[in-house]
């Protein structure tokens, strides 16, 4: 196998993962399945909010405007990327926790959160906590993969899928564009990913931990692999 891989995840995600690749002695090939746009949206009309639920680094970046009047409240949020853009667009008091936002939710008592999030999101229910959700962002799929991804495929080649959705559109375009599934590997960054992605692969490998940079290991390790086996 060689050195090259698939990054599928939008941007400015994709951009970061392709550096940290490269640190890894690997060759990104940058091919964002999603474009991400904001949505407008209206603030909630009852007050009594005790904070903000982000489970995307994209919903403050996307939010707008209407975000400054809630800076001051606790924001939680769901992984170290997701409180970092929290910090970035201002919230004084960002508390990252676990990277599934189920997890999170488990951790806090009676409260009332407005959950900002994107157009396809996960079903969040706790008894404990009431949500009140606010879409902000949409990230529409691509029609068909570039071409310099499909070569790369074509080729053999290993791809890293960020997300159980990544995973469905990516197995979705493949099959699409006629690209035989045996050829690829797939690096995932949860088990839940990697069943999305389906079967067919050469090979699929989930990450030991659900971050970016444990997958990217994963595909180091994998490349690696693959070269020895081949000597």
């Amino acid at each position: 196998m060689s050195r090259a891989v698939l990054v599928l995840r939008p941007e400015p995600g994709a951009s970061a993962t392709a550096e940290r690749a490269r640190r890894l002695g690997l060759e990104p090939v940058v091919a964002p399945l999603f474009k991400v746009r904001p949505l407008a949206w209206e603030a909630p009309g009852r007050p009594g909010l005790d904070g903000i639920l982000l489970t995307s680094a994209h919903a403050p970046r996307q939010a707008g405007p209407l975000l400054e009047q809630y800076l001051h409240l606790p924001c939680h949020a769901v992984g170290e990327a997701t409180a970092a853009a929290a910090a970035q667009a201002g919230f004084a008091d960002v508390r990252a926790g676990p990277r599934d936002a189920a997890a999170l939710l488990a951790t806090m008592g009676k409260s009332r959160l407005l959950h900002l999030c994107g157009r396809d999101h996960l079903s969040l229910e706790r008894t404990e906590v009431e949500l009140v959700r606010r879409i902000v962002y949409a990230a529409d799929a691509v029609d068909a993969l570039p071409a310099e991804a499909r070569r790369m495929l074509a080729s053999g080649g290993l791809v890293l899928l960020h997300s159980p959705r990544a995973a469905r559109t990516f197995a979705a375009l493949v099959d699409a564009a006629g690209l035989p599934r045996a050829r690829v590997a797939v690096a995932a960054i949860s088990a839940a990913a990697a069943a999305a992605a389906g079967g067919g692969w050469s090979r699929i490998e989930s990450a030991a931990h659900p971050r970016d940079e444990a997958l990217l290991e994963l595909a180091a390790e994998l490349c690696q692999t693959e070269r020895q086996v081949r000597e």
